[in-house]
């Protein structure tokens, strides 16, 4: 199994375009402490998906500030996360990484950036980085950095894509302080955060505090990646994407979602709401809602994995905030 530890899934339907600076939060006659209590409720749930992935912390907020959030603790475990717990976001560092290129390039990918960053590269036989590595000596790892023409140009989900694109972007002789100190430059050095192996696609630990500033900057339309949310979709279901398209997802068989520019689209045609996300495999589950007005983070460390359970959860917290009922 890939070490950059795949994304977990969910169920949600949108237009893939992506595009502009986001509006205001839309009138409603819902009032916070309303949307506050459903989510809150929903989150505490013993009988819905929320249950099965205690402990977790979770907040929701707009652009300006978190509006709701809290501590679910597990029955017998003296474990809480809270908003400043460190954890590793394994994937969810995908979209920090995308966040740095785009800001990078001033909003206007190569295709080359495209191809690598839907991870259409072909370098698809990446398996792990070590702590002392840098990039480059990381891509000569073994066979990480050898490339697949059978992948080539269809959607196969792994680390392989990043590694070789921060490579070929002048980032190689980087080690895990130099790259997050270039992430950081690019993203902004309010936003704390360390990798523990030189992996653009899944080293990263941060807090939810801090991965939330980045979600509030891509609401407030700070950071270039807010107009690049949903643009240049694939397809990612090898199941019922059009042959030839894709390879392999982490997304279950019976959910389709598109792949935009290092985050997830979940926009499934049956269960799905348009959220942009880039949930982690140990359970670490970031997102932006469809219309750019809210953004959430459900936060857990579940060593064993579980970041589709994490999207379960989170997405009914998301259900349960838009709509003003409990889930």
């Amino acid at each position: 199994m890939r070490s950059v530890l795949p994304c977990a899934v969910a169920t949600l339907l949108v237009a893939c375009g992506g595009g502009g600076s986001s509006a205001p939060p839309p009138t409603s006659t819902l009032t916070d402490a309303q949307r506050s209590t459903a989510a809150t409720t929903t989150a505490q749930s013993s009988t819905n998906a929320c249950a099965a992935v205690t402990p977790f912390y979770w907040e929701i907020g707009d652009r300006n500030a978190r509006m709701a959030s809290g501590s679910v603790n597990a029955a017998g475990s003296a474990v809480t996360y809270t908003s400043s717990t460190l954890m590793p976001i394994a994937s969810a560092s995908k979209w920090l990484y995308s966040g740095y290129v785009v800001q990078k390039r001033l909003g206007v990918l190569t295709a080359s950036d495209i191809k690598f960053l839907n991870f259409q590269s072909g370098y698809t036989n990446f398996d792990i980085c070590l702590p002392g590595q840098t990039i480059d000596s990381c891509l000569a790892y073994q066979g990480n950095g050898v490339h697949s023409d059978d992948t080539d140009g269809k959607f196969d989900y792994g680390g392989g894509h990043m590694q070789k694109h921060a490579s070929l972007d002048g980032l190689g002789a980087l080690d895990n302080v130099g790259l997050a100190v270039a992430v950081r430059s690019q993203i902004g050095t309010d936003i704390v955060l360390a990798y523990t192996q030189p992996q653009p696609a899944g080293g990263v630990a941060s807090t939810a505090d801090d991965y939330a500033r980045y979600l509030r900057k891509l609401l407030a339309g700070n950071l270039l990646m807010s107009a690049a949310l949903g643009t240049h979709p694939v397809c990612t279901n090898p199941t019922t994407c059009p042959a030839g398209q894709a390879v392999s997802t982490p997304i279950p068989s019976n959910e389709s979602w598109h792949y935009s520019i290092g985050h997830w689209v979940e926009d499934d045609p049956v269960v799905g709401d348009g959220a942009f996300s880039s949930p982690g495999a140990f359970g670490f589950y970031p997102w932006v809602d469809a219309s750019k007005n809210w953004y959430g983070v459900l936060a857990r460390k579940d060593s064993a994995g579980g970041g589709v359970d994490s999207v379960y959860c989170g997405r009914l917290i998301r259900k349960a905030w838009v709509t003003g009922v409990a889930q």
